[in-house]
């Protein structure tokens, strides 16, 4: 079994996971602008998702020769460690539970917002569970101002999120005086496709409106902010109940019986992510929500459209997960929290790919700019704060 046992490893994996996290985000926010039923998309992921888990235990969870202290994954397997196995799944269900959530978070709120929000939820519950389940091995005097840095961030990006919708309203009626919105048969004929547009333009986000799976217009902010905060109170609690499935912090295993090792963890976890998902899209194909069209499993078979982008995405994010776990066992898991800091990299992808903030306000820019640079500095404090688990 490999472990990670240096400061430095640690800190590789957590800017490796804080990649990986940040970017599958966007790509099924690219699959839901494309047209594509978020239902089909979640199953494709969950699929891929688990796969990375599966890989990460068969290698990593396999090499070299394991102890009675350390077991290799495979031999863990028989071993009588129930009560760990429940809080690993237990993590998988939350951690399912919010993907799926945020899915839609996506489409309401954005990117960029849905991102920092359950980013900052996470790091204000989870980072402080974690600080205390790891018996304080990160320091204090650095780790709660990088917390503090989160809020901060929180703050300015929800300004963000104001400020940029008040500039697109804005937009929409500067396009109604003037006349210059676009007419529902040039859409039809495809003559002016998102594509084609300026990026940030009325017409833009009208053509995006009717080319994209889940409809926003004229839907309440406060569903998508509901949608939101629960999303982030999930991702808050599933690193803490993986944190006592490997450590034991409670004392439930019985006497001579070793802990969970890091990755026969994250294939409990991954298990109960991979069922929960499956099931409660499968419900979604039939009784879907947000006045989306019904689906069923005949039609997600033959929808191959945008099928290997979610493949990759599920991918992303399981490989992401598992290089969060492993870093958060070395240096511990109030630290490996640092990777909460993925909205950098979701607000990248969100500019570049999807033209969010364009055309936007001074004052979308400064506030953007204030909230990115917040972010920055948390991440650099954080990870700063990690310490040493004791083995």
């Amino acid at each position: 079994m490999y472990l990670v046992e240096s400061k430095g490893g640690a800190i590789g994996c957590m800017l490796l996971a804080l990649f990986f996290l940040g970017t599958w985000p966007a790509v099924l926010t690219l699959l839901e602008r494309r047209g594509r039923l978020p239902q089909h998309t979640y199953l494709d992921y969950s699929i891929t998702n688990f796969l990375a888990a599966v890989i990460i235990a068969f290698t990593f969870g396999e090499i070299g020769k394991g102890t009675h202290d350390q077991p290799n994954f495979l031999t863990q397997l028989a071993q009588d460690n129930w009560q760990s196995v429940m809080f690993a799944m237990a993590g998988g269900v939350v951690l399912s539970i919010g993907n799926l959530s945020t899915q839609y978070a996506f489409a309401l709120v954005g990117l960029s917002v849905t991102e920092v929000i359950t980013s900052s939820i996470t790091v204000v519950i989870g980072t402080t569970l974690n600080y205390f389940l790891d018996d304080r091995i990160n320091k204090a005097e650095i780790l709660f101002p990088g917390v503090g840095c989160f809020l901060v961030a929180v703050c300015l990006g929800s300004a963000v999120h104001s400020s940029n919708t008040a500039d697109n309203s804005a937009k929409l009626k500067d396009s109604l005086r003037e006349g210059n919105i676009v007419k529902p048969k040039d859409i039809e004929s495809g003559s002016n496709s998102a594509e084609k547009l300026k990026a940030g333009s009325a017409d833009f986000l009208i053509e995006l409106e009717k080319t994209r799976a889940i409809k926003v217009f004229g839907k309440s902010t406060l569903i998508g902010l509901s949608i939101t905060f629960f999303a982030g109170i999930c991702f808050s609690l599933f690193s803490p109940a993986f944190n006592l499935a490997t450590n034991d912090q409670w004392h439930t295993l019985k006497n001579g019986v070793p802990h969970l090792n890091v990755y026969t963890a994250f294939f409990y976890f991954s298990v109960s992510c991979f069922v929960i998902g499956i099931i409660l899209n499968i419900i979604f194909l039939y009784h879907p929500v947000l006045n989306l069209p019904k689906s069923s499993l005949k039609a997600y078979f033959r929808d191959w459209n945008g099928r290997g982008w979610a493949l990759l995405a599920g991918f992303l994010c399981g490989f992401g997960n598992g290089l969060q776990f492993m870093g958060g066992q070395a240096a511990g898991y109030a630290a490996a929290d640092a990777v909460q800091a993925l909205p950098l990299v979701s607000t990248f992808w969100g500019i570049v790919l999807f033209g969010e903030y364009r055309r936007s306000s001074r004052r979308t820019y400064m506030l953007l700019g204030s909230m990115l640079f917040m972010f920055i500095v948390a991440v650099v404090v954080l990870m700063a704060s990690s310490g040493h688990r004791k083995q």
